[in-house]
This record gives structure tokens, sequence and C-alpha cells, in this order.
């Protein structure tokens, strides 16, 4: 996959998850999603399944963050393959807490 930016959007090529680059490392990086390369958004899909492997879904809403911090991915359509950094999964951004006020 070429080289990501912020606000670019990406579909996977074997399930219906959309996303949207929120933040992205400069260079080229693998974005997979379903164990599949994922594509521009607007390209025609191939036929495939989603890997077994990579089948643990994704919610619309969430944020998909790597675990060095330097991709962030939003969910804008929701699907069954899981979204990855290479062979590495990505895990969902966790939600800030708020200050106590007392």
């Amino acid at each position: 996959m070429a080289t990501l930016k912020a606000g670019a959007r990406v579909q996977s090529a074997v399930c219906n998850t959309e996303v949207m680059v929120v933040q992205a490392p400069d260079g080229d990086i693998e974005l997979k999603c379903g164990g599949a390369p994922m594509l521009e958004l607007g390209i025609d899909k191939p036929s495939g399944s989603v890997d077994a492997g990579a089948a643990g879904g994704t919610q619309i809403g969430k944020r998909y963050v790597n675990e060095a911090g330097d991709l962030e991915l939003l969910c804008t359509k929701p699907g069954e393959g899981s979204l990855a950094l290479g062979d590495v999964l990505l895990s969902t951004k966790e939600a800030k807490a708020l200050p106590s006020s007392d």
C-alpha cells in the first residue's frame, strides 16, 4: 500500500469495513483488514473472504491504533475483518479519563 495521509479513506478488500486515516506514520505501510491488503475507497473489490485469524471485526465510531501510537484509524463502516499493520493486529483506542469534579 502507498503512503497514507490524514483524511484518506480506505476500504477492506474482503469485508464491508471502511476507515478514515486520523494519523499515519511516514513512509509506506502495509495496512490490512481481514488478512488482505486494504484498498483506496471506490476501487472494485476482488473476490475473497476474511482470514479466520483476522476475523475479530470492526465497530463503527471506534478508533484503532498500533502499539507505537503513530497510526490511528477511525472506523466509518463496520465489517467482519480485523485491522492490522502488517501481521500485527491494531487495538481499539481507550477513551481518556476525565478529571474528577471534586
